[in-house]
């Protein structure tokens, strides 16, 4: 992502107040205002807020979403927020120099890499990785809420600081959050039992791997072609030969993709196998088309359950 520099956050904030320009955050009524920067703490925060939060989100559906950039009036939105949800860690490098800044804040700010333990980028054998300039430098994987425990926890953060924001409603947020978490437990407890019942407990994605926090959960295997941040490239000849390899030696019969990916690396394991390309949705973001039938995390994890079934047949 680009940065952004100080200069312009000053700019961005000085245009506000000379344009007198309102944002989508302006309200009329008295709920509280949170802004996001994915879909996932967009997703939690209506299932706890209900109608007492305006919630909205900064990366529009069906946007890649490591190829976004904040606009000016993203930046308003942030400033203008109650609550600010972020993920944190290196992705996010454009959030902090904002919260740095001497322009106006929102009240609270969630970073979900602060809400859980969080553990390093993996590289498996295998995998096609990006050079890095810094070869000691740590890396910590960012996809922490693809772990419906994580999801949990998350969730529940945002309750107590809705409540801290708003005590009048906390009895409804309270209620929202039981119904919830027996949501996320259900979920929860599916998982374990398809693993538990699986004869194969290894997954091959012909993709990025941005299901670290999954995978460890619910102890399983995993081989992919790339880390779960990688930028857009091609992965090596060997990278493909191991992958092919592991699916003929384990008879794995599913090879993952990711959303928005094109699909060609999983399609070139699955044509040399007779393996099936199957869609492990991160839910890092949504299509439109999603978006506009009522998709939640919820129904997202649901479908890849049935998905994980097949594929540890």
């Amino acid at each position: 992502m680009k940065r952004i520099t100080a200069i312009i956050l000053s700019a961005v904030f000085l245009a506000a107040l000379l344009c007198g320009c309102k944002t989508d955050n302006d309200k009329s009524d008295d709920r509280v205002n949170v802004v996001t920067t994915i879909f996932p703490p967009y997703d939690f925060v209506r299932q706890v807020g209900g109608d007492n939060v305006n919630v909205s989100m900064l990366l529009k559906p069906g946007t890649e979403s490591h190829n976004y950039d904040p606009t000016p009036q993203d930046i308003i939105k942030i400033q203008d927020a109650d609550i600010f949800i972020y993920v944190g860690g290196e992705s996010d490098e454009w959030v902090r120099e904002i919260l740095e800044s001497d322009d106006k804040q929102p009240k609270k700010v969630i970073a979900l890499t602060d809400c859980v333990d969080t553990v390093q980028e993996d590289i498996t054998t295998g995998m096609t990785v990006e050079e890095e300039n810094d070869s000691d430098k740590i890396e910590y994987d960012e996809h922490v809420w693809t772990s419906p425990q994580n999801a949990l926890t998350i969730s529940r953060k945002i309750t107590e600081v809705l409540e801290e924001l708003d005590s009048k409603n906390k009895k409804s947020y309270e209620k929202n959050m039981l119904e919830y978490a027996r949501e996320l437990s259900s979920l929860d407890n599916d998982f374990k039992e398809a693993v538990d019942k699986a004869k194969n407990k290894t997954l091959i994605f012909g993709d990025r791997f941005p299901m670290r926090y999954f995978a460890d959960e619910y102890g399983l295997g995993y081989f992919a072609a790339f880390p779960g941040c990688s930028s857009d490239m091609e992965p090596s000849a060997a990278t493909i030969s191991f992958l092919i390899n592991k699916v003929r030696e384990k008879k794995i019969p599913v090879v993952f993709t990711i959303e928005f990916s094109n699909g060609k690396v999983a399609d070139t394991i699955c044509e040399a196998t007779g393996a099936k390309k199957l869609e492990f949705h991160s839910c890092h973001n949504v299509s439109q088309e999603m978006f506009d039938d009522g998709a939640t995390y919820i129904s997202i994890m649901r479908t890849n359950l049935k998905n994980l079934k097949e594929a540890l047949d």
